[in-house]
């Protein structure tokens, strides 16, 4: 069974900064790529950034430049590192691999 377990979520103030964590159990975090989505109420939910197991992080045009995505596979763990924080972060954020979904982070950007 695969979980995935986000955390790091919160209030920040705008020009903040937060590390967001995903532990996932089971094999999927050895063999597939892992992703970070966002989702504010009543819009889709955005993909801000993708890491493959060897290959090149992606990044959404969006976030480019304010986010870093990172793993480590020792810990199962991966990365959302995000700098420079705006009202408009303000949202639930989701670790995704294949369909496996965790149950989000509220992170919540205000003064």
């Amino acid at each position: 069974q695969v979980q995935l377990v986000e955390s790091g979520g919160g209030l920040v103030q705008p020009g903040g900064s937060l590390r967001l964590s995903c532990t996932a159990s089971g094999s999927i975090f050895s063999f597939h790529s892992m992703a970070w989505y966002r989702q504010v109420p009543g819009k889709e939910r955005e993909r801000l950034a993708t890491v493959p197991p060897g290959g090149s992080t992606v990044y959404s045009d969006s976030v480019k430049g304010r986010v870093s995505i990172s793993r480590d596979s020792a810990k199962n763990t991966i990365y959302l590192q995000l700098n420079n924080l705006k009202l408009e972060d303000t949202a639930v954020y989701y670790c995704n691999s294949l369909h496996y979904w965790g149950q989000g982070t509220q992170v919540t950007v205000s003064s």
